[in-house]
Order: structure tokens, then C-alpha cells, then sequence
């Protein structure tokens, strides 16, 4: 049987500290697993994507990204998480995190645990949210 995966950044001290909080407190039955030392071809993932957000692939193959990734993690979790996935899942609660996920994402190196190792590329940053910091059209 195949396991669901959740990925982060190793690289980020932020997102290691969160990964770690998942793993001790928050049940469930996915891997949680830097990218860095994930067989990224096999999950269908690129190290840009990784960079990026946090990724969810699900042992369907499913696959989500960001607050959308998180989401699908509460919802294969214990039954008090589920129901924090399920709201994260909501289009006014999506409407929300998604500005607030690409804010932590750019803010990350700044953030409790945060080290400038979270910082994330120059390049992404620009891809992400365009030469001054703002979103890009297409993100």
C-alpha cells in the first residue's frame, strides 16, 4: 500500500520546526519529509515546486500545494485535525490562507525558528512575487 507524503523545506529552520510539531503532535498516517531527501521523481515533484510550498502527494497521487497541501494533511489526521483541514478547505477560509501562506512563505526567514537559510531564492521570490516583493499576476 502506498503512504500519502507531505514535503517541506529542510533547508528552513521555520519549516523544519513546524514539520517536527506535525510529526509530535498532529496523527497522522503520511510521511513528512524534507525535500531535500525525498525521490522527488517518483512523487512527481520538482525542487522548484519545493521551494515554492509545501507539497502533498497523496497515495492516490493525488496532489496539493501550500495551505491546499496542509489542508489534505489535517484531513488524513485524528478527528480534531480532519475538522480543521475540512475548514481550511472552505472557499472563504482558502481566500484567506492563501495570502497569508504566500506571506509567511516570503516572511519565513524573519519568523520564530526562521534562520536566513529560509529565505527563499531570489529567483523564486521574483517568479512568485515579481521584482518588489508583490504577487506576481499569476500567482
Amino acid at each position: 500500500m502506498k503512504t500519502s507524503t507531505f514535503v517541506y523545506d529542510g533547508d528552513c529552520a521555520f519549516c523544519t520546526r513546524c514539520a517536527g510539531f506535525v510529526e509530535r503532535r498532529i496523527p497522522t498516517g503520511a510521511r513528512v519529509v524534507p525535500w531535500q531527501f525525498a525521490d522527488l521523481d517518483a512523487l512527481g515533484l520538482t525542487p522548484a515546486e519545493c521551494e515554492e510550498a509545501v507539497q502533498w502527494v497523496g497515495a492516490d497521487g493525488s496532489r496539493a500545494a501550500g495551505p491546499d497541501a496542509i489542508a489534505k494533511l489535517l484531513g488524513d489526521s485524528g478527528p480534531l485535525w480532519r475538522v480543521a483541514g475540512a475548514g481550511l478547505r472552505l472557499a472563504p477560509a482558502r481566500a484567506l490562507a492563501w495570502p497569508a501562506y504566500r506571506w509567511v512563505a516570503r516572511n519565513r526567514h524573519r519568523l520564530p525558528g526562521g534562520t536566513a537559510a529560509c529565505s527563499l531564492p531570489q529567483e523564486a521570490r521574483e517568479r512568485l512575487y515579481g521584482p518588489a516583493g508583490r504577487p506576481s499576476a499569476g500567482a
